[in-house]
């Protein structure tokens, strides 16, 4: 079987690397080109290609994939596989291979189509969601699926925990369904499109909470959804040694619930390394 893997952020890199151990070594794989990440705006290698490059398999980074249409139609690949790209793949190039193009998606659909499946899951306090693969098409998130495996979520979950598990998953279905849809053994099942939801990418302001105002079930949520990026924060009162009183900007970065109360258990105050909730108490009056 000739492939060739589409992906770019950790998500795509942990279904990526569990392909490799198993043996299903991709031709080639397609990600987004390197961006400028932190303070000091470092070129930075996306998680794809830093993988890839560690398994010798080649690397395109195209800015828009009809720069490299005819380098895939060369590589002649029976198949193509998308796992959170993040850049919209026309029907030009999802019709290049003769079986046309597998998409692993972190929900079941048509529940969740869009940037931020896991994210949403985990703010709405869902118990339980799953990994889709299906057909992709001209449309988001909208194809025939292929196969399907459910996931619970715990109230420990995050979005890192829940990534890793939902991409080890994706993994598996692809191990497990790839032979037997390039042998014609996988039936599809049309999704039921009047129940379709779309999620949005999160912005900085989506981060914001008030602890004194917002229900602790969703300041939780933010804080569990919305780590690492783009953040969660508030806004906290403190006493100067100058004397007077003003605002300070912290990050909330883990917590717990317990009898219906939150628990911070680790911050970060603006221009400070994150440490503990009480060193920061005993730190600001």
């Amino acid at each position: 079987m000739k492939y060739i893997f589409f992906g770019t952020p950790r998500f795509a890199a942990i279904v990526l690397e569990r392909l490799v151990n198993f043996g299903l070594i991709p031709e080639a794989v397609v990600c987004n080109p390197d961006e400028p990440v932190g303070r000091k705006k470092i070129l930075t290698a996306p998680p794809v290609k830093i993988l890839a490059e560690k398994h010798g398999i080649k690397v395109f980074q195209p800015e828009k994939l009809s720069e490299i249409k005819n380098e895939l139609i060369k590589i002649g690949a029976d198949v193509f596989v998308v796992a959170a790209y993040n850049k919209i793949i026309s029907e030009e190039i999802i019709n290049i291979p003769e079986l046309k193009t597998i998409g692993v998606h972190p929900s079941l659909l048509p529940k969740y189509r869009g940037p931020s499946p896991i994210q949403t899951a985990i703010l709405n306090g869902d118990k339980k969601t799953g990994v889709d693969l299906f057909l992709v098409d001209k449309e988001i998130d909208h194809g025939q699926i292929l196969a399907s495996v459910k996931c619970e979520i715990s109230e420990k979950d995050n979005y890192e925990t829940m990534e890793a598990k939902l991409a080890g998953l994706g993994a598996e279905l692809l191990i497990e369904n790839l032979p037997k849809y390039l042998s014609g053994k996988v039936r599809t099942a049309a999704q039921d499109h009047s129940k379709a939801t779309l999620t949005k990418k999160f912005s900085t302001e989506d981060g914001k909470v008030d602890l004194e105002k917002d229900p602790v079930e969703t300041v939780f949520n933010k804080i569990k959804a919305l780590n690492p990026d783009p953040g969660v924060f508030t806004f906290v009162k403190t006493n100067p040694p100058a004397g007077g009183r003003r605002e300070k900007r912290v990050k909330l970065l883990e917590a717990n619930l317990k009898n219906g109360k939150l628990e911070l258990l680790k911050v970060q105050p603006e221009g400070k390394k994150p440490m503990s909730y009480q060193d920061f108490l005993r730190g600001n009056r």
